[in-house]
């Protein structure tokens, strides 16, 4: 690997669905079965050289289990090029790398290194909830904090914000896919190996990072109308709707809810939602799954027996919508496919939803069901759409991933964007959605929290539809609107989805808060 080379295309909520599937992974790893270099194996003991230690975070070698970037992944010849590529990008550097999946194997880290001589860290959150960073940075020494984008970046944006927030005195971090950005924060360490504090580490790294963020381009959008209505007549919609939520959700705040957005919720149970799947009429589902096929740009390593299973769970959506009059439905979707309590992914049937108008929300996500639920009302049909992000410093982009997303951004009844049919890509099972948005349109993102009555806002040009196979399948690049720094502090308090609507909605949505006695947060 070059050191211009990005790192992320190497072979191979609050923490929600993904938390329990950290465990079961290797104990920490010395090098051994990480292939350095030959300057990086050696033993050097030369006093002017920082001796720093990496530390990649994540569940084993190859991955176990559903998580990010995908089961199966190997992470071995991720960790090759990135340590050979510091190894060249750092000649006079020591560099030790090592592995842990959690607090107990970063701890046995720490306790071998008390008489190493070891000058710093620089911690790698390859996969996205392992708790390794927290303990490393008691060490008291500088830490270099590092995303590995679309691996680690849910655990690196709410970990990243924790430190941010308490002001952790020794951590800096670096969120970038492109290597050269990595080897010029580790070069950081230089500073106090000459003689300089932990808090002049940090400051370099902050100046390293922003050097290497591109200037703000031309922000400039195409032309995009959206049919609003005035805030009494959303806050009217609002009370009109309701939430169907299979199963148990988070964050619990279906009271607050209820209270304070006017959105009645409803708790049905796997049974209901499984019966109507089973009596889901089978030449309906073909026809549907007929017509999927037809319409995507491709389907790949999907069978046709998943897309009618597929259409027969859209169907079911439905049926159970109709049956409570309600406009909204959200499933603990991994709990119930893993759990053998539903029998195919609700993914294909959310994309369907939302380009009618309704809504589809994934993981039993009740926060960011209730904004689909305000957006829509606000915007007259206009779908949003849940995503894990991931911000790219090397780019100025923040991207928005998810396996579910619709391809009628500007409404039901407006133009149709391509989207393919791919496996959900955590486990490579059942059907979900890459959807190809339209570019070159401002984008709003938004949560809504009632039980703190204030809404969270960033917003963002549309400029690529990312393609990597790592992570989810939609993956759309937006350059934020302002300060992208300040895009990296609110991830701990609010945790890692965002709901992305087309359109620039800034100000309907802090009209919509007055009109709520809200508070706006404008987190770039």
């Amino acid at each position: 690997m070059k050191p211009s080379e990005t790192i992320y295309g190497c072979p191979g909520c609050s923490m929600s669905r993904r938390g329990f599937l950290a465990a079961g992974c290797a104990a920490c790893a010395t090098a051994t079965g990480i292939v350095a270099s030959p300057r990086t194996a050696r033993a050097n003991q030369a006093s002017d050289k920082p001796r720093i230690r990496i530390v990649y975070s994540l569940h084993g070698t190859k991955q176990p289990g559903p998580d990010w970037p995908n089961v199966g992944f190997d992470f071995q010849p991720v960790m090759d090029r990135i340590t050979s590529a510091l190894s060249r990008g750092c000649e006079d550097f020591e560099l030790i790398p090592s592995m842990a999946n959690g607090p107990e194997a970063a701890a046995k880290i720490l306790e071998e290194d008390k008489t190493s001589g070891i000058d710093g860290y620089l911690v790698y959150q390859m996969n996205c909830w392992n708790r390794v960073v927290q303990t490393i940075a008691t060490s008291g020494k500088p830490v270099l904090y590092a995303d590995f984008q679309y691996g680690g970046s849910g655990g690196f944006l709410v970990y990243n914000a924790g430190f941010l927030r308490s002001n952790t005195p020794n951590i800096g971090f670096v969120a970038s896919s492109r290597i050269d950005d990595v080897v010029a924060a580790v070069r950081c360490f230089r500073d106090v190996k000459k003689g300089g504090t932990v808090a002049d580490f940090v400051a370099a790294t902050a100046n390293a990072r922003k050097k290497a963020t591109p200037p703000p381009s031309d922000l400039a959008c195409k032309p995009d109308q959206v049919a609003l209505v005035e805030p009494g007549e959303c806050l009217a919609r609002m009370k009109e709707s309701k939430i169907l939520k299979v199963e148990e959700g988070w964050p619990n705040i279906a009271p607050a809810i209820e209270k304070e957005m006017g959105i009645k919720v409803v708790t049905l149970p796997f049974a209901e939602l499984n019966a109507a799947w089973e009596a889901a009429d089978k030449d309906e589902s073909k026809a549907i799954a007929d017509r999927w096929q037809k319409t995507a740009r491709r389907v790949v390593d999907v069978s046709r027996e998943t897309l009618e299973q597929s259409a027969a769970m859209y169907l079911a959506e439905k049926a159970v919508l109709k049956k409570h009059g309600a406009n909204a439905i959200t499933i603990n979707c991994l709990g119930g496919f893993y759990g053998n309590h539903i029998h195919a992914y609700p993914c294909l049937g959310f994309h369907e939803l939302q380009n009618e108008g309704l809504i589809g929300a994934c993981e039993c996500d009740l926060r960011s069901t209730s904004t689909m639920v305000a957006m829509n009302a606000l915007t007259q049909g206009r779908p949003g759409y849940i995503s894990d992000p991931v911000i790219d410093t090397s780019s100025r982009q923040i991207i928005y991933a998810h396996c579910v997303a619709h391809n009628r951004a500007f409404g039901p009844d407006g133009a149709i964007n391509p989207y393919e049919i791919m496996t959900h890509s955590e486990d490579r099972q059942g059907a979900s959605v890459r959807s190809i948005l339209p570019l070159g349109y401002m984008t709003t993102s938004v949560e809504f929290a009632p039980e703190r009555k204030t809404i969270l806002l960033h917003q963002g040009k549309a400029v690529a539809n990312i393609d990597d196979d790592r992570a989810c399948r939609t993956k759309l690049a937006v350059e934020p609107v302002g300060d992208i720094e300040k895009l990296f502090t609110e991830w701990d308090q609010w945790s890692w989805h965002r709901v992305t609507v087309y359109g620039d909605l800034k100000e309907p949505v802090h009209a919509l808060a007055e009109a709520m006695g809200w508070s706006v947060l404008e987190e770039a």
